[in-house]
């Protein structure tokens, strides 16, 4: 620390207190009874204020600069504004001793000999307290909360912003060491307020808000005046009855003398922020000193020692940024680092400190040896075992007990000082002179070596690491480089302030002057770069620079001297430039020049940095050709060129070598066809081929289809042109393409129609499957489209199809709720399972859903569905077999299985077709039906359910319609065994009522049928009950009744069979053979009279004669329970006319039926497909309505059976 004189002023009167305005532009100081105001730049006094009658004891600034305060002995305070007005007066009992500003409220208290008192703007008065003693200073905390009082009886009291007494500090001394001046510590780093106190007991002490005191008295050995903080409280200010300024660090260590004076130092202050201390004495002498606080320092190689606070060393990890304080609690004058060695030099001692370890990264340091012995130097230097002591023109070795070893006697002053390494004991050292000289010294060595002489002072030294080189600054801020062996001076850079070569590499150095940082590699031109401060470390791509008081590493890119090492094509130098710390781009660029220079082993090291694993591939190529022997560099270097993208080059030189097909090659793959073709053979067909595909590859990657299309047909790749086309919908040219082909090239034109069908355009998928002769595609194409007219036809070509067709025909016709029309497809296709699975389905949904009338067509046509299945079966009957032929021998039971089907679900159809009409009749209001037909069928269904009821079928319903039926037309007979049915079974709540009363009713009526009801066997012309415990048979000769479907009459129809050996077809050309036959004798005999006409039977001829041999037939045994057919042989066949004949033509296996009408004038129609019979007229009215048959509903336009 050093203390330079700015300015000094001298007034008459003495200085008894001063105060800056907190810009510390203006200096207010108390002298005598006037307050002299003074610029600090110069010295210049401003004004001086009049205003106090007496001596001016106290002036302080408030902290926001808009108003002063000074107090006097004539009992009064003046308020003053930063104009130099004096604003406000007040007056105490007392000379006012201190005044103070709160630096938060900008309250101002003031303390005079028995009182202190308040004031703020805000009051109008001042709010005073009184005190025990006299107060002679005072001092606010940095929040303004609390305000302390130093007293002259010893006691310090600390009071809040009301001036209410908090804590009380009691001095050991009493009023003999009466309290005469106090300062908090500013510093908001601080965790605790800190209160320093000085006493005229000459201690000095310091205290917590609490009232705690922080370690013990500080003796001072004078009567201190004043004391005072640096703005950031790191430092303390005394003066007093020692007639000098002493600064003391915040702890109470003191550092040193600011300036000594001739008189009493009865004020000092340090000017806010800055380094400027104003010191006021007892003579009126105004000094003001400007602080230098000088940096005091060491560094090794990454290792940076310095001062701190005046009494700590820092020592600093460069590289790790790791900081380890040593607190010496005395000043620090010197340091010096080497190694693990640490030298630090207090007033009285030095004390070598070593680290715990040889960790390079350790931090810990413990005390070596301590030199117990008050040394006077410029420089300190620590080797492993000495400490060299540098006095003006002497160099003393000292061990590290002190004793000195060796003295070495320079011929001008030592400016610089420097290790420069060597073995423990025997290091050496670089020393610098003023008179030019430059020695090298050894330890061990009493003698000094002359390295050169320059004509300039030496400021800064530094050798390079193979020790060939020497650095030198001169006091010119000239660098200079010599060679050690030849003592020449290789070159100089001028604006040079400090010097360090780097310790990796030879040939660097770097050097700092007027803020700007200069890298120097070899001879080469000087890079620069903006860097305040100065060099002095360079290890790799760092540089250490000192700038203030701090040390940084600036990590600074080798690019400059690297290219610089480029442009020379020095590749090897450049690598070990680019070691020490560039960018990637920057090693890119040194692998790719070393590339192209054909070095490849720094190309490798320099590719293998940035991770390019494809230029690495390319060098490892090339050495593997090197080695079988390949020497030709014009190849090796085009390959280089291709890779960097210089295809031209790379061209040129593949030609010069001899390797155009290289070329071609590169070319092709680059897309870069129009240089391509410059390089094809002799009109080779395949490389022009190749070329063209791959042209057409490119055109086709970078989006152009159309003329990728075009190359591809050029080049014979059609696959490929389809491919494009169909994928950008391009259907002319799909045509056109498909057109061209071959049919025998089967791939593209099947690709072509895959297009064709994807695009929907399925008339030219068709042509092009025709073309190939895929009839399976096609059949499939016209599936997928739903052509089914198409599909059939092709069909009906090539059966083999058939089932491809018709199987999805079915299911699409099924998907569109066509179940009907699927189930006729799936029969076509030959999938019976799936059309009786469709019927069932049907048959059971309509059944469930109460549509019986659906439900009796679905299961008739699943019975035709049965006898279809159990036709496959047999063969057709053939003219020399008089019955049909089994086709299949191994399952016999599988015919017989679907027969039975076939009667069952006959019987079920016409169950449902009968209870259609119940079902209307009890649902609806209304009824199309005449009673007689109602009550024919509910008769007829009841005889029928003479087992289990089939699902959906109501008994209650078919009794309670006969019922109603019966008592309507006259058969209560039959109507009270209905109702007596009812009972025994479970009916609906609606139908109760009904049946209750009409039960009661119907017996009121006489019990028995209507004779007109009663139904007629044809057979043997019995009448038969209306209720018959057979069924639908006579009574009498079982003869099964024929029925009308319509209707549900009886029908006059009698069954007959063919006698054995009569096949179906001679029946039925005997029939229509129309033999002649006898005409039938007149039995009745006419008698004319005169006035009458009488006819009389003839007895005496036979009644039944030869009249019709079937009626001879139709003849049973009366009694027997058995039903005795009626068998007809070829005779009664002859006699039979055509036209009294119907017969049912059922399929193999079943026989054909035949029915005789004994009516032939009432004429009965039969539906050729169902094989139902009805009454002509009733028939056609059914037609006419639904224009279909109202049971298979087999239209009237359908040819077919």
């Amino acid at each position: 620390m050093r203390a330079v004189l700015t300015w000094r002023d001298k007034a008459e009167q003495c200085i008894y207190d001063l105060a800056f305005k907190p810009d510390g532009n203006q200096l207010i100081l108390a002298a005598g009874n006037r307050l002299l105001v003074y610029d600090t730049s110069d010295g210049t006094l401003l004004q001086s204020l009049k205003g106090h009658k007496d001596t001016v004891y106290c002036v302080a600034y408030a902290k926001d600069g808009k108003r002063f305060a000074s107090g006097s002995a004539d009992k009064s305070v003046i308020i003053w504004t930063s104009k130099l007005e004096g604003i406000l007066k007040y007056t105490h009992n007392d000379s006012i001793q201190s005044v103070s500003y709160n630096p938060a409220t900008h309250q101002l208290a003031s303390c005079s000999s028995n009182d202190f008192g308040l004031w703020s703007p805000e009051q109008k008065s001042v709010s005073k307290h009184k005190s025990s003693s006299k107060i002679t200073c005072c001092s606010w905390t940095n929040d303004g909360q609390y305000l302390a009082l130093g007293m002259f009886n010893g006691i310090i009291s600390l009071r809040n912003k009301n001036g209410e007494e908090k804590v009380k500090i009691e001095r050991p001394g009493g009023s003999l060491s009466p309290i005469w001046s106090i300062c908090w510590n500013p510093s908001r780093e601080e965790r605790n307020d800190i209160l320093a106190v000085a006493d005229w007991g000459q201690k000095l002490s310091f205290y917590q808000l609490s009232g705690k005191q922080i370690g013990k008295d500080r003796p001072l050995n004078f009567d201190p005046c004043c004391i005072s903080y640096f703005t950031k409280g790191e430092y303390i200010l005394l003066g007093g009855s020692d007639k000098q300024v002493s600064l003391f660090t915040k702890d109470g260590v003191r550092l040193g003398t600011v300036g000594e004076q001739n008189s009493w130092v009865w004020t000092c202050k340090v000017k806010p922020d800055s380094n400027y201390v104003v010191v006021g004495c007892q003579d009126g002498t105004i000094s003001f000193y400007q602080l230098i606080f000088s940096t005091v320092h060491g560094l090794y190689k990454d290792r940076y020692a310095y001062r701190d606070s005046m009494t700590d060393v820092i020592v600093q990890h460069l590289i790790t940024e790791q900081k380890v304080r040593i607190k010496c609690k005395e000043l620090v004058k010197k340091i010096a680092i080497y190694k693990n060695r640490l030298a630090i030099q207090l007033p009285e001692k030095i004390i070598i400190y070593e680290l715990y370890s040889d960790d390079s990264s350790d931090m810990r340091y413990r005390v070596k040896e301590k030199i117990v012995k008050k040394f006077e130097c410029n420089l300190l230097v620590v080797c492993s075992d000495h400490i060299i002591l540098c006095q003006e023109k002497r160099l003393q070795c000292l061990s590290f007990s002190g004793v000195k070893e060796r003295e070495w006697q320079m011929e001008s002053l030592i400016r610089y000082i420097k290790v420069i390494g060597g073995p423990p004991g025997r290091e050496g050292l670089l020393v610098g002179l003023k008179n030019g000289q430059i020695l090298k010294i050894f330890v061990d060595n009493l003698f000094a070596i002359v390295l050169l002489k320059q004509a300039t002072a030496v400021r800064c030294l530094d050798m390079s690491a193979s020790r060939k080189k020497l650095a030198v600054v001169d006091e010119n801020d000239t660098c200079l480089v010599y060679d050690i062996h030849t003592k020449e001076l290789l070159f100089q850079e001028p604006n040079a302030n400090s010097v360090a070569w780097n310790t990796q590499c030879e040939d660097m150095l770097c050097f700092s002057g007027g803020g700007y940082l200069n890298i120097k590699a070899s001879t080469f031109p000087v890079h620069q770069q903006k860097l305040q401060g100065f060099v002095v470390g360079y290890n790799g791509s760092k540089i250490f620079c000192l700038h203030a008081f701090s040390i940084s590493a600036v990590e600074v890119p080798q690019s400059a001297p690297m290219y610089q090492y480029l442009e020379r094509k020095m590749f090897k130098e450049a690598y070990q430039i680019a070691c020490l710390g560039v960018t990637d781009t920057d090693w890119r660029e040194l692998a790719m020049e070393a590339l192209e220079g054909l070095e490849f082993e720094t190309a490798k090291k320099a590719f293998i940095r940035v991770r390019d694993l494809r230029y690495l591939e390319l060098i490892n190529s090339i050495e593997e050709r090197k080695k079988q022997g390949e020497t030709n560099n014009d190849l090796f270097l085009a390959d280089v060129f291709a890779y960097q993208g210089k295809f031209h080059e790379a061209a040129k030189l593949y030609k010069r070598s001899g390797h155009e097909n290289l070329a071609l090659d590169m070319y092709t793959d680059l897309r870069m066809f129009e240089y391509a073709k410059d390089f094809l053979g002799s009109g080779d067909p395949k490389e022009t081929k190749m070329l063209i595909t791959k042209q057409a590859d490119w055109a086709r990657n970078i989006n152009e289809p159309k003329a990728a299309v075009e190359m591809y047909i050029s080049a014979g790749e059609h696959v490929k042109a389809i491919e494009i086309s169909g994928d950008h919908g391009w259907i002319d040219m799909l045509i056109d393409i498909a057109r061209k082909l071959d049919k025998a090239e089967r791939e593209p034109l099947l690709m072509c129609a895959h297009y064709f069908k994807k695009l929907d355009n399925p008339g030219y998928a068709a042509e092009t499957y025709l073309k190939i002769g895929d009839l399976k595609s096609l059949v499939q194409l016209h599936v997928e489209t739903q052509h089914w007219d198409e599909a059939f036809a092709l069909g009906e070509k090539h059966p083999e199809f058939k089932e491809d067709i018709y199987m999805p025909y079915a299911q699409w016709l099924a998907e569109n709720d066509r179940f009907e029309e699927a189930q006729k497809a799936f029969h076509k296709a030959g999938r019976q399972g799936e059309a009786v699975r469709v019927l069932e389905q049907l048959s059971n949904n309509a059944v469930v859903e109460n549509r019986f009338n659906d439900a009796a067509y679905y299961y008739w046509m699943l019975s035709m569905q049965c006898l279809n299945i159990a036709q496959d079966w047999f063969d057709t009957p053939s003219p020399c077999s008089p019955t049909p032929l089994p086709l299949h021998t191994e399952d016999p039971a599988q015919k017989d299985t679907m027969l039975n089907k076939f009667h069952h679900f006959q019987h079920l159809a016409e169950l449902y077709h009968c209870y259609h009409a119940i079902h209307r009749y009890t649902e609806e209001p209304f009824s199309s039906h005449r009673p007689e037909t109602l009550f024919n069928i509910s008769r007829f269904l009841l005889h029928s359910l003479t087992k289990d009821t089939p699902l959906g079928i109501s008994k209650v319903r078919t009794l309670f319609t006969l019922a109603k039926q019966s008592r309507a037309l006259g058969a209560y007979k039959l109507a009270r065994h209905a109702y007596d049915q009812l009972r025994g079974l479970y009916v609906p709540a609606r139908f109760q009522k009904s049946i209750e009363l009409d039960s009661l009713t119907v017996r009121s009526q006489p019990f028995h049928d209507n004779e007109e009801l009663v139904p007629l066997c044809y057979r043997c012309s019995t009448n038969n009950p209306l209720l018959n415990n057979l069924g639908n048979v006579c009574i009498n000769c079982r003869q099964p009744f024929v029925f009308s479907a319509s209707s549900y009459e009886v029908l006059h129809l009698v069954e007959f069979y063919l006698e054995e050996g009569i096949i179906d077809e001679e029946a039925v050309s005997l029939i229509d053979l129309e033999a002649p036959r006898h005409k039938r004798e007149n039995k009745w005999q006419e008698i004319t009279g005169n006035n009458s006409q009488t006819l009389r039977l003839d007895e005496t001829m036979n009644s039944m004669g030869d009249d019709d041999p079937f009626t001879a037939k139709l003849s049973f045994e009366q009694g027997g329970s058995e039903f005795v057919p009626v068998v007809v042989n070829r005779s009664v066949l002859r006699s039979m006319s055509r036209r009294e004949v119907l017969i049912k033509r059922w399929p193999p296996p079943l026989q054909w039926q035949y029915f005789r009408s004994f009516l032939p004038d009432a004429s009965i129609t039969m539906c050729p497909s169902c094989f139902q019979m009805f009454h002509s007229e009733d028939y056609e009215l059914l037609v006419l309505q639904h224009t279909h048959c109202p049971y298979c509903r087999r239209r009237i336009d359908d040819p077919s059976p």
